[in-house]
């Protein structure tokens, strides 16, 4: 066992720039097409929804993009977050493997998402925007666009999964508190919304549906601008600040992984950890597996197609180049509500056609049992989300137990669960099932 179990960062140490893998891969990456025209999508095109220096970002060649003082000042709220080696999970499992995670949970929203809602809110604040409209899945993202758009000064307007919006409560009591206004979609307050609920009174809602929503408010409102917390390059390259944290403090433990495990939903999180050693896989022959674990209910880059897509179901959003499985497709009620999207973010896609990283999905009985597995030896309660990581990093162990064989396996633990308790107890009470793709 090492000598210590945490691998601590100085603040001065903080990553002053994000990482771009856009910059380093060896066939470029599908460009977006217009939805009318299906013509590659210029600047201007995407200024209707986005600042432009997100949008510089979003089509950015460069491999450095250097991180604002202001966005690191708020930051260092946070960050650097820990990496701690889970020595008595690896006692638990009886493996030989070594065991790291990198943990997220302690952002003022409990998971990675102000990684990019902070400089988000803060391009938005610089260019003048006066509201953001996004959506949310299981709270995470709109629980950290609350709080950025309250540190900048912005008006927050959120349209909530209506199936999280209800399972979830004290995610939505979190974004009221930090000023925003919460909707459970599909709402009555745009067009779409009623649409959707004329046609399904009933209906759960998707991502799908909240995008497209938080895009016709943002049409509509005059001074406001759309957010969004994953798939786009822009959200990926705020997140690159975990990956480039961890292998700072890798080198602290001596160590080079051999597995990493991120959980995938769009993408941002599992990027946010992947993409900085995938570039190492690039430029230094490392050799590295690089796993997403997505969830079996809605598996899009294990059971997807690859090819372009709408990110709506209103098929108002910019046609991508992603793992999909169709822009139609209503999940099931998972717990895992941010990992409830039809489609894989474009860069993670093409990481998946280059064979830079590979791709499971498991099943949410699973997911819980390795979930509470960590709880009890490490402490931490993991969200729902990043429990997908920890089921495929406790497999990959016993592997190495039933081998013989030690492995260095890092996980992305994307957030904490203190909110998502009601998940934990539907799995405790035996009232929680598994769900396939086609439930």
């Amino acid at each position: 066992m090492s000598k210590s179990l945490q691998f601590t960062l100085r603040a001065d140490e903080m990553p002053t720039h994000w990482y771009n893998l856009n910059a380093d891969f060896p066939e470029p990456l599908p460009p977006p097409l217009h939805p009318g025209t299906r013509e590659p999508v210029t600047p201007d095109l995407m200024t209707a929804l986005f600042p432009e220096v997100l949008v510089a970002q979003e089509m950015s060649p460069e491999r450095h993009i250097e991180i604002p003082a202001e966005v690191r000042d708020v930051y260092s709220l946070y960050r650097p977050t820990p990496f701690l080696r889970a020595a008595r999970l690896e006692k638990a499992l009886q493996t030989p493997a070594h065991i790291y995670y990198k943990y997220e949970g302690v952002s003022p929203a409990g998971s990675h998402k102000p990684n990019t809602a902070i400089p988000q809110a803060y391009y938005n604040k610089m260019a003048g925007t006066k509201r953001l409209a996004t959506e949310t899945g299981a709270g995470q993202w709109g629980s950290s666009l609350a709080f950025a758009c309250s540190v900048f000064g912005l008006q927050c307007n959120i349209y909530m999964v209506k199936v999280s919006f209800h399972q979830k409560p004290y995610r939505k009591l979190l974004m009221q508190t930090y000023g925003a206004t919460v909707h459970a979609s599909p709402s009555n307050e745009t067009d779409y919304g009623r649409k959707v609920l004329a046609a399904d009174p009933g209906s759960n809602g998707s991502l799908g549906v909240a995008i497209s929503e938080a895009i016709e408010d943002t049409m509509k409102h005059p001074g406001t601008k759309y957010a969004l917390g994953s798939v786009l390059n822009h959200v990926c390259l705020h997140q690159s600040i975990i990956g480039e944290e961890a292998i700072l403090q890798m080198e602290l433990a001596g160590e080079e992984p051999d597995v990493i495990f991120g959980c995938a939903g769009g993408g941002s999180n599992f990027a946010g950890l992947a993409f900085p050693f995938v570039r190492k896989k690039i430029t230094e022959g490392k050799k590295y597996r690089i796993v997403a674990v997505e969830p079996a209910s809605c598996p899009s880059i294990t059971k997807g197609e690859l090819r372009y897509d709408f990110g709506d179901t209103a098929e108002t959003t910019p046609l991508m180049m992603m793992h999909t499985l169709g822009h139609a497709f209503m999940p099931p009620s998972i717990h895992a509500g941010g990992l409830r999207y039809h489609g894989m973010a474009p860069m993670v896609s093409h990481c998946r056609k280059l064979g830079l990283i590979e791709a499971v999905a498991y099943p949410q009985l699973k997911v819980f049992e390795s979930a509470v597995l960590f709880a009890r030896n490490e402490g931490i309660l993991p969200a729902p989300e990043s429990a997908h990581a920890v089921a495929a990093a406790v497999d990959e162990a016993i592997r190495c137990r039933s081998e013989d064989r030690k492995r260095v396996i890092v996980i992305g633990l994307s957030g904490n669960g203190l909110l998502d308790l009601a998940a934990y107890d539907s799995y405790l009470t035996g009232h929680m099932h598994d769900t396939g793709a086609d439930d």
